[in-house]
């Protein structure tokens, strides 16, 4: 923690400390693979996010889990057609409708990247988000890559101008 220059990121080590010994963990539980994913000593997966002010963990005995907090800005409208057709929303008129839609999205893309955690995964080939009312809190997505397709179940939930998506594999 002394190398960390920036206030934020000391306090988001310190917030996924904190909530890890929520979950019963101590740091010298948590690893990390060669592609960054981390894991738990004990088998449990684990997903760790953290965006400005807050930080989240997912722990799952059963099923490979991701999470993410993003902030809803207008940032999401420059940035859309990297990672989702975009004409797919054209049908949202409303400009914070639209943004709210595509940052549980882009959230739930950034969840599923966690789980799959493979070097060349492309959030706008290889990972769909299937449509969803904004009321049912929840959808299903898929990954195609390298001919291989996995299913998920994306749950997301807003709070304080974010939105906090969580994945979990269908076993």
């Amino acid at each position: 923690m002394e190398g960390m220059k920036s206030q934020v990121h000391r306090r988001a080590f310190l917030s996924i400390r904190h909530l890890l010994a929520l979950a019963g963990y101590e740091d010298k539980h948590l690893f990390y693979d060669q592609f960054g994913k981390p894991h738990l000593v004990d088998g449990n997966h684990i997903s760790i996010t953290h965006s400005h002010e807050f930080t989240g963990i997912i722990v799952s005995k059963t099923h490979e889990v991701g999470i993410d907090i993003e902030k809803q800005r207008e940032k999401i409208l420059r940035i859309a057609h990297k990672f989702t057709p975009v004409e797919e929303y054209r049908t949202i008129a409303n400009t914070s409708a639209l943004i709210q839609k595509l940052t549980i999205v882009w959230g739930a893309k950034e969840s599923l990247y966690k789980i799959y955690a493979q070097p060349g995964l492309s959030f706008y080939k290889h990972i769909d988000v299937n449509d969803f009312s904004m009321d049912s809190a929840q959808t299903t997505a898929e990954i195609n890559y390298k001919g291989a397709i996995s299913l998920y179940e994306v749950f997301f939930l807003e709070f304080e101008g974010f939105t906090c998506t969580y994945a979990l594999r269908f076993t």
